[in-house]
Formats: structure tokens, sequence, C-alpha cells
């Protein structure tokens, strides 16, 4: 991850189409007309733009000349998601994250999501982790094999990977099924809620199946990213068989 400091500078980055994980740019000077044109320029690169304070962007640019606005690039590339579907030539098999905020978290499913045979990652572009550096460490090297792709709805790119032939099994602690009753072996997503809230109300409804991880223990819930490896690992071992 780096930043990137200026009006002139982030423009030309923009234009280079550099991968970027989010603008911030001070809420204050925001109708300025140059930094208006950056604002469209992300919205139509499907580039998150936040609002911060000056302090905020102060510190972020250390020292250097902002004018309003940084960039923060991303570790790694986003790939586009109808680019993978189109190349699958088997079931394929989707991991799909429900605003993920954590990006070790994220890190660490990536890595586990590879080591699966997984096909991609599916993140929403707002209020998630995204390809920042903590998040490619964690990964330990699965982002230069693994496609992650970022999209602006995630309801919608469910609704049309159902469309497309997917069965979509959200992982819910009141799931009604165990995650050992879910049949794999066709394609298939595996859809993750948020650390503490769980899947969203709307994209809950979009699950063929909910499923959870039956616990001996007290305490029910796990760690999202070790949830994922116990499924995904489940997923594996029918894939194979």
């Amino acid at each position: 991850m780096a930043i990137i400091a200026g009006i002139h500078a982030v423009r030309e980055a923009l234009r280079a189409r550099r991968p970027m994980e989010r603008v911030l740019i001070h809420a204050a000077e925001r109708s300025s007309g140059r930094l208006r044109e950056i604002v469209e320029m992300c919205h139509g690169a499907a580039i998150p733009v936040r609002q911060e304070t000056r302090e905020a962007i102060d510190r972020l640019a250390a020292g250097a000349v902002h004018q309003g606005v940084v960039a923060i690039t991303a570790a790694g590339g986003y790939a586009d998601l109808a680019g993978v579907l189109e190349r699958l030539d088997h079931p394929g098999l989707l991991v799909v994250l429900d605003g993920i905020e954590d990006p070790h978290n994220l890190g660490a499913i990536i890595r586990t999501a590879h080591a699966v045979g997984a096909d991609a990652v599916l993140i929403p572009e707002r209020r998630a982790a995204g390809l920042t550096a903590a998040a490619a460490k964690a990964a330990a090297g699965a982002l230069e094999y693994l496609p992650v792709a970022r999209v602006a709805n995630l309801n919608h790119a469910l609704d049309d990977l159902k469309k497309r032939g997917f069965w979509v099994t959200g992982l819910d602690e009141r799931g009604d099924k165990s995650y050992l009753e879910i049949d794999f072996r066709g394609p298939s997503v595996l859809l993750l809620g948020a650390e503490g809230h769980g899947l969203h109300q709307q994209v809950r409804r979009r699950c063929d199946f909910l499923a959870s991880i039956p616990v001996a223990g007290r305490i029910a819930s796990l760690n999202v990213s070790v949830a994922a490896g116990i499924v995904l690992f489940e997923a594996l071992r029918q894939r194979r068989g």
C-alpha cells in the first residue's frame, strides 16, 4: 500500500488505472472543480470516495502537499468477475464476503480459498476491508494466484450468480443445516458475514441454504477465517471425491 497526495498526482494515477483502495478528500473542498473531476473519475472506476477532516488527510500525507486529496493504493489489483466466470471450465467455487472489515481476516480467507482451489473471492467495494498491505501479508502470496473481484452491489452480484446456476450457501450459526449436509460439488458460493453481526438481511435472503458449524463447546461462534477454512476444506473433500 502507498499514499498518493495531491490533485495532479491522484488524477494521473486514476488515468493510468492504478489499483486503488480508496480516495480521501477534504469535506470542505469537495465542491472545487478539480476535486469534482477526481470524484467523477473515481465513480467511473468504482473506487470508493470518502470525505475526511483536514487533520486526517494531513496525517496520511505525512507532510506532502495534498491539496485536499490523497489516494490509498491497493496492494494488488482487482479482477473482473465476468472474466473469471467466462474462463471457468468446471463447476465454479466462489467465496463471497459480506462486509469483512478486518484485513487480516480477509487475507487469511484469501489464503485458504486459494489452498482449496476456489476460483475467486468476491468483496463489496464499500464498508469492507480491501486489498491493503495488511491483507496482502496475511494472504501470504495467494493474491498472486487467486482473483479477488470487487462489486458495487453484493445483492445484484448474488442474483446474477444464481441466474448462472450457482447455489449460495450462507454460513450462519443459526443455520438449519450442518455444513456437512451441503453439496458443494456443483457451482457453489460460500457466503460469509462480517465480524460481529454476520450476514446482512438482504444478503441472507438470497441464500439457498443457511449452514452452521456444530461445536461442542459453549461458545457457538468462530472467527470468520477459521469458519471459512473448516467449510472450504469440506468443499475440497467433496469436489475431489
